[in-house]
């Protein structure tokens, strides 16, 4: 299966671990290309009961390898019933105006993938000849209308009370995070504090839920003790990380949501901590 050569590339991990790049097509891309069948050995022919490719999307759950949820699959026929007869034959392929609902997604328990198959029934044979290829999904959303600042509040009774303030709560996926930590209440002798970028993915359902949560970014952002007034400049880079957008109830079979995560640690090390979500888009 071969697509066009000057079709953007994106590098994927196998579930190998080995690096892969794959071509890039977003949601309203035309996906086009060239299936080509070989002969291979002494085979002078092979007669078949026809040639299929079909463009399949599909969501695989890891921890059931036999729980594959197709939501696209689109066939055409590249050969009726015949005999191939050449060494070499070359099939162009064509999926015009096909929806591409989801974004592709390599995740700890789940994977979304959109992938080419092409598929000869062979006659006379025990097996039937198929190869499948990968490609990427991006979808590029709009930008939000509305994205309001980001204040929350934290405290123990008596002892500690924390404000803070992020200059958004929606982000895309090269944007800064822009905020500011004040202490308006501290009677605990904080030994420093960290902020982190936190991305959690849930993946089934029930008790076949799985929830798994990755640190993406951990920074020091003070340390020694504040003082009531003080406050905390916190700026946050998200071009370095390998982000994707907040997903949410994906074909109700995953999502995908990001936190940023303050923890304060005191001289005792217990540890004060405070998620809030954010999207990204």
């Amino acid at each position: 299966i071969i697509f066009p050569k000057e079709r953007e590339l994106v590098e994927i991990k196998k579930k190998d671990g080995e690096a892969e790049e794959i071509p890039l097509y977003h949601s309203n891309d035309d996906i086009k290309g060239v299936a080509k069948i070989v002969l291979s050995g002494s085979n002078k022919k092979v007669d078949h009961h026809g040639i299929s490719i079909t463009l399949v999307g599909q969501i695989e759950m890891f921890y059931d390898r036999g729980d594959h949820f197709e939501f696209t699959s689109v066939s055409r026929e590249l050969a009726p019933a015949g005999t191939l007869t050449e060494p070499e034959i070359e099939f162009p392929f064509d999926f015009t105006d096909i929806e591409k609902q989801y974004e592709s997604y390599n995740g700890i328990n789940v994977r979304l993938r959109y992938f080419i198959k092409v598929f000869v029934s062979v006659k006379n044979s025990l097996s039937d000849c198929s190869c499948e290829k990968d490609l990427w999904v991006r979808i590029i959303q709009p930008a939000p209308e509305i994205n309001n600042s980001l204040k929350m509040e934290v405290g123990i009774e008596d002892t500690l009370h924390i404000e803070f303030e992020y200059q958004q709560a929606k982000y895309d996926l090269k944007g800064v995070i822009i905020g500011k930590i004040y202490f308006l209440l501290i009677r605990l002798k904080i030994k420093h504090m960290e902020i982190a970028l936190l991305r959690r993915e849930s993946a089934g359902s029930g008790p076949s839920l799985y929830n798994e949560t990755e640190t993406l970014l951990k920074y020091e952002i003070m340390e020694g003790a504040p003082v009531r007034g003080e406050s905390v400049p916190v700026r946050l880079f998200l071009g370095g990380v390998d982000l994707t957008p907040t997903y949410r109830n994906v074909a109700s079979k995953f999502s995908l949501k990001y936190y940023l995560n303050l923890v304060l640690i005191d001289q005792d090390d217990r540890r004060y901590f405070k998620q809030q979500e954010i999207i990204l888009w």
